[in-house]
């Protein structure tokens, strides 16, 4: 068997693909350049001729499975395959094995280190310092004072991998800790279960951490945002259609909240018209990096590999493959 590995791999991970498999493709798009959109898809197929394609941001549509017919599986370095047509890879018999967690330690370190950023302020005092602003007469001290993190209360919406280790590290400061997840039975341990309008109205901060689902999309409502505390920080490091993006960017406006972080936004690279909310002062924008890290590949690598050994193995075939629906045919 060949694979065709269009992911950036940890060298050891790939070294153990070579004893996998007969023969190993490694043309990550790091290398390349960016992701292959189903043209570009379908001509290198045809020409690597693989029989398992791993990959991260190439689009692999109906188009591409119906012009390739030999994949035996799919492996797409994310935790859940928004470059792939899933239904197009079940139609084709084409399993698909994901990464669940791949970033988790990223995104948390992230949420955190931009909550204590915009606690403390640190951009804008940095660009005070660039702009020559500190000068004989001025108090940084006092210009430039913000908010501890310690003792906190933090409301995570979701609470799967991601809420879990942003509440380990929050722990740190001993922040009280509440969630919303109707997946979740009960309190976790000294985290409390909470309704998603107690978590809104009662935290300092609120962090999403949660798919786009049908019923997650439009979740975070204007009445919520409204709920919040007047000092309350808004975190969205997940995906922007959980949001009402126009409600969030009016309460902003109006300061009728203390700020919001946000690393996803409705079109991504940003139209001229989703850039407005970065234009809020009281708005920290990234450009979707939470889960940005090296060692995300390294973690990626192992994760896959383990399940490709699963999946040779025909082993809890019903837990690693994401399209389950493809296992009956």
């Amino acid at each position: 068997m060949k694979v065709y590995v269009r992911a950036p791999y940890a060298e050891d991970c790939l070294r153990e693909l070579g004893e996998l498999f007969d023969e190993v493709i490694y043309e990550p798009w790091t290398e390349t350049g960016e992701r292959y959109y189903e043209d570009e898809m379908l001509e290198n197929l045809l020409r690597v001729q693989p029989d398992a394609l791993i990959t991260e941001l190439d689009r692999v549509t109906e188009k591409v499975l119906a012009g390739y017919k030999k994949l035996k599986f799919i492996g797409d370095c994310r935790g859940t395959p928004a470059n792939l047509q899933v239904d197009a890879c079940t139609r084709s018999g084409v399993p698909i094995l994901c990464t669940p967690g791949r970033n988790t330690q990223a995104v948390a370190e992230m949420v955190v280190g931009l909550i204590l950023t915009a606690y403390r302020k640190i951009i804008p005092s940095i660009q005070w310092v660039h702009e020559g602003k500190w000068v004989p007469g001025t108090t940084p001290y006092y210009l430039w004072m913000g908010h501890e993190l310690q003792g906190k209360k933090v409301g995570l919406v979701g609470f799967g991998a991601i809420s879990h280790a942003v509440a380990k590290i929050l722990d740190g400061f001993e922040c009280e800790i509440s969630f919303y997840d109707p997946f979740v039975e009960g309190d976790q341990g000294h985290y409390h279960k909470a309704s998603l309008e107690d978590v809104f109205a009662k935290s300092d901060i609120v962090s999403l951490h949660l798919p786009v689902l049908e019923s997650t999309k439009g979740l975070v409502t204007e009445s919520l945002l409204r709920s919040m505390k007047p000092t309350a920080l808004f975190i969205n490091a997940a995906r922007s259609p959980i949001v009402d993006c126009a409600a969030l960017e009016a309460v902003l406006n109006e300061q009728a909240i203390g700020g919001a972080i946000i690393d996803v936004l409705e079109t991504e690279p940003p139209t001229e018209a989703d850039l407005t909310i970065a234009r809020c002062p009281n708005v920290l924008l990234t450009p979707h990096i939470c889960g940005a890290t090296y060692e995300v590949t390294d973690h990626q690598s192992r994760i896959l590999n383990d399940r490709i050994k699963k999946w040779m193995a025909g082993e809890e075939l019903e837990k690693i493959v994401y399209n389950r629906a493809v296992l009956g045919k």
